[in-house]
């Protein structure tokens, strides 16, 4: 039986694969430090569980739901967007899925028609152009520099725009990078996303985890016209903790968001009922689990940037929000004598028991992946096991 296209040519996510082989050698016995899944490392909050626990004995998730929710989920999702970023939404504009990952799937799925383009800021998170293929659309890679931190600028997007151009990909605080599009950025990127007719889908997911004084806006939230431009993707996973329960919510142009609702119907059904009796209760319940998480990020990073930075080699500059590194290790990979990024990778996991992703599955060839969604001690430890791996190298060739 000859197998879907669609489905031989399609990459397995990079970061998954090296999670995948970091745990691979944990069940082997040995002792792997993993730095590669965006997870934080926090139990979901008790009153979160202890909501979703309720749910089930009073059978209330026993039960098919709508298709793009339970409606308190749906006012709870509003109220917390206009809280948190100014934005109005009706319910008509937002839709539930099965986590953020689903939610851009579907969208996808929703507006692509063969050949159309969707513009991709490099580096990128690793499965948006895997789903725009599967789509039937065709990704396109914008380039960005170190000078703009790895940034899009409308210069640069209108080069890359062609006829075809159907959607941009804006991700901010970025995964992997980390790095925040200001006010001024968005809304310079919103104005020529209208003038260009060009969608603009906002992946917000780490909007909530942003440091050291910095500030997280909504490109939605900068005019009622932009808004109206804008498809924004945001979930549960990140912010609270609550990787495992599979939630994420799109809001935006009801016509749009009904096709997506639609697709969801004819896949899933629904999204799982009582994980949106726990997503209720963590967007309209008690916030202060997400300031208590977002301050440990922070201390995290603030802690382990210098060491890293301080690596033979290494050029990194310092991360605004996510919970990512980004380190360009290009120097550190020719004064260790080897000449690509992922050969590094791989022998620093064999040798140095040390798990990190390449950058190549973001779409760079000099970069890793590296997550301090993690414990300090794990994290220290790694620092320290890459810097003997580095020393060790650089000794031998």
């Amino acid at each position: 039986m000859e197998l879907a296209k669609r489905v031989l040519q399609l990459k397995p996510s990079a970061t998954l694969a090296a999670a995948a082989k970091a745990k691979q050698l944990k069940g082997e016995g040995k002792d792997v430090l993993s730095l590669t899944l965006g997870e934080p490392d926090f139990q979901t909050p008790i009153a979160i569980k202890k909501a979703a626990i309720e749910s089930i004995e009073d059978g209330r998730a026993s039960f098919y739901t709508p298709s793009a929710g339970i409606p308190e989920l749906l006012e709870a999702i509003i109220a917390r967007t206009k809280e948190d970023t100014g934005v109005i939404y009706q319910k008509n504009e937002v839709t539930v899925g099965t986590g953020a990952k689903f939610l851009l799937y579907a969208l996808f799925q929703a507006i692509i028609n063969p050949e159309d383009e969707v513009l991709i800021p490099v580096p990128y998170w690793v499965s948006y152009g895997a789903q725009v293929e599967l789509a039937g659309g065709i990704p396109v890679y914008v380039e960005t520099s170190q000078k703009t931190q790895h940034k899009v600028t409308v210069a640069a997007l209108e080069t890359a725009k062609t006829a075809k151009t159907k959607a941009l990909v804006l991700n901010t605080p970025s995964n992997p990078t980390g790095m925040i599009y200001s006010e001024a950025e968005l809304l310079a990127i919103g104005d020529w996303a209208i003038a260009n007719n060009c969608l603009i889908i906002a992946d917000d997911i780490y909007g909530k985890l942003v440091y050291n004084g910095n500030k997280f806006v909504s490109i939605s939230s900068l005019s009622k016209a932009i808004q109206d431009q804008t498809i924004v993707i945001n979930g549960v996973s990140k912010s609270y903790s609550m990787t495992g329960w599979r939630i994420g919510y799109a809001l935006g142009r009801s016509d749009i968001i009904s096709q997506m609702t639609k697709l969801t119907s004819q896949s899933i059904s629904n999204p799982t009922a009582v994980s949106q009796y726990a997503a209720l209760e963590a967007l309209s319940g008690n916030q202060s689990c997400v300031e208590a998480m977002r301050a440990t990020f922070e201390s995290r990073l603030n802690t382990i940037f210098p060491l890293v930075a301080a690596l033979p080699g290494v050029k990194l500059e310092k991360p605004q929000g996510a919970f990512y590194l980004y380190p360009d290790v290009s120097e550190t990979v020719k004064l260790c004598g080897y000449s690509d990024v992922s050969s590094w990778v791989n022998d620093l996991l064999e040798e140095a028991l040390v798990a990190v992703v390449s950058g190549i599955g973001f779409g760079t060839e000099d970069h890793i992946r590296m997550s301090y969604a993690t414990d300090l001690e794990t994290l220290k430890a790694a620092v320290q096991r890459i810097e003997k791996f580095i020393t060790k190298k650089m000794a031998n060739n």
